[in-house]
């Protein structure tokens, strides 16, 4: 069985994905860290199916989403999350390279937390990463358990 996890990191650039860990890492809020590389593998962990259905049922303090996924893109993850009652106050920030208006509206219209665009120098997503760790995970007070 799978233990609890704070942050569900859906991400399918491996890169991105290991810079996010190591800042996490760095910070100490990696410790339960989950990563999925496409929004099939996050709605099953969310949901709790496939591979994920022996999980507990604890549901992360934060998803950090790309948009541009295999599978299931992050919008439609976005959707289905606040679609239903035990996903929909999950804080979600989407974390993507995208920059479009178009991306940032719909993300937000689909109920998103947060939108940032992914900086391209190593250091400069590392600390992105890192705060937003830290905000989301320590300063953020989210809803109580029996709520998402």
């Amino acid at each position: 069985m799978l233990t609890a996890v704070d942050i569900l990191l859906v991400e399918d650039n491996p890169t991105d994905a290991e810079l996010a860990l190591r800042a996490l890492k760095k910070h100490n809020l990696a410790n339960q860290v989950e990563w999925v590389r496409d929004g099939a593998a996050a709605l099953d962990f969310l949901f709790r199916r496939g591979d994920y259905a022996v999980r507990e049922i604890t549901q992360p303090h934060l998803v950090l989403l790309d948009l541009r996924l295999p599978k299931v893109d992050g919008l439609e993850v976005l959707q289905q999350m606040r679609a239903y009652e035990h996903t929909r106050l999950i804080p979600v920030v989407v974390m993507t390279s995208s920059g479009e208006e178009r991306d940032i509206v719909a993300s937000y219209q689909f109920g998103a937390n947060s939108f940032v665009s992914k900086p391209v120098a190593f250091e400069e997503f590392a600390r992105t990463v890192a705060e937003l760790g830290l905000y989301w995970m320590l300063v953020n007070k989210v809803a109580p358990a029996g709520m998402t």
